[in-house]
């Protein structure tokens, strides 16, 4: 999956079913490793690349990578048929604990509780929620986001990319041979 614009160009190849592999750089050093956490946790096999505006700041970057995994992670999981669909995971990082709770459910909503503001190196903290927003409105996910406690922004931001790619990974994989909803199809 691609997306080119006046401020980046991003790539981004994705196996749901994977082993953790990961080939990442975005130009922003710790959501490299930010990424890598997340690939790592959810057991996918990762490759994104991105020359983003940088000298502008890391948004469009981080959202740009947003938009495109999500966009690949709702082709990946096409009609949904046959996965878990819901999941939760908990995830310690020292001082800090997230949950992520996911419903791929075919509509996209965020509900993020944490304040994450501060630098990271060379990111702000801040953009995690906008990452987050940008995957659900285009993966078409419900994600429910609560950092439950931390001090540390670096911290609380490895806890809550390791506790996504957790709960994706869980939701996204194959339990039966039928759609998880009532009406037949999400």
């Amino acid at each position: 999956e691609v997306r080119k614009t006046n401020e980046t160009d991003v790539s981004v190849t994705l196996n749901l079913d994977g082993t953790g592999q990961r080939d990442i750089d975005t130009g922003i050093g710790f959501l490299d490793h930010m990424l890598e956490l997340f690939a790592c946790h959810g057991r996918f096999d990762l490759a994104v690349r991105c020359k983003g505006d940088l000298r502008v700041d890391g948004h469009h970057t981080t959202e740009d990578i947003g938009i495109v995994l999500g966009k690949l992670i709702a082709r990946l999981l096409g009609d949904k048929k046959g996965i878990e669909r819901y999941a939760a995971a908990y995830v310690p990082m020292d001082e800090s604990l997230a949950r992520v709770v996911v419903d791929v459910s075919g509509r996209p909503y965020l509900k993020f509780n944490g304040d994450l503001r501060g630098r990271i190196g060379d990111y702000d903290g801040e953009l995690t929620e906008e990452f987050f927003r940008a995957v659900c409105s285009n993966a078409m996910i419900t994600l429910h986001i609560d950092l439950l406690r931390g001090a540390n922004t670096h911290h609380m931001c490895e806890a809550i990319f390791k506790s996504f790619g957790r709960a994706l990974g869980a939701a996204s994989r194959i339990v039966s041979d039928k759609v998880l909803s009532s009406k037949g199809s999400l």
